[in-house]
């Protein structure tokens, strides 16, 4: 069995459970949408399109697309946020005006090898890969059962939202390698710190 290592704090997230969801991350600790590499590294790592999709054509205004609907997404989804106000419908309302926009057209071609891989009919551009995200998140928000799972992490200052699929659904943390850890090291501490007392 491969024992499983946490990511650095700074890597990009997929553990989410939802790609809107991991979208979302992208915020914490700190801005992780600083630039447009760290935009096209994280369109990559998510899968919005397939190994080796060239983004070259990638530009800051992706970087303003993709944290404008990050805000929206973060103001629709966190447990808590009252419905029936301006700033919901607003957001709602651009979420459902993002969705619109057909999704990049995948097909099948001969890999170098002869198997079929998936590629892009043509370069992607940032609306078509934002209907992506706003449609995973209509599905979010739609879904009584998936909005039923939506937790936030228990870590000491993690804002970090996820799908809790546990047995039970018991699970307290964003991830057990990163905040769970956190929370068993300070523990062993304060046991350590009350015995020496």
């Amino acid at each position: 069995m491969a024992l499983r290592t946490a990511p650095a704090p700074y890597e990009s997230r997929f553990d989410s459970g939802r790609i809107c969801l991991d979208l979302l991350a992208t915020t914490h600790p700190g801005e992780r949408l600083h630039a447009v590499g760290a935009l096209q590294s994280w369109i990559a790592g998510a899968g919005l399109v397939p190994p080796g999709t060239p983004l070259g054509h990638a530009n800051a205004s992706w970087l303003t697309g993709f944290r404008e609907l990050r805000g929206h997404v973060g103001q629709l989804v966190r447990p808590g946020r009252t419905v029936l106000t301006e700033p919901y419908d607003a957001a709602l309302g651009r979420l459902n005006e993002a969705a619109r926009v057909p999704p990049p057209v995948p097909r099948a071609v001969r890999g170098a090898d002869g198997a079929l891989v998936r590629e892009l009919a043509g370069p992607p551009d940032c609306a078509a890969l934002l209907a992506v995200l706003a449609r995973d998140a209509v599905e979010l928000l739609t879904d009584p059962v998936a909005r039923a799972a939506l937790r936030e992490c228990e870590g000491d200052n993690c804002p970090l939202l996820y799908l809790d699929t546990s047995r039970g659904r018991r699970r307290r943390w964003c991830s057990s390698e990163i905040c769970g850890n956190r929370e068993r090291v300070a523990r062993h501490r304060r046991r350590a710190a009350l015995t020496r007392a």
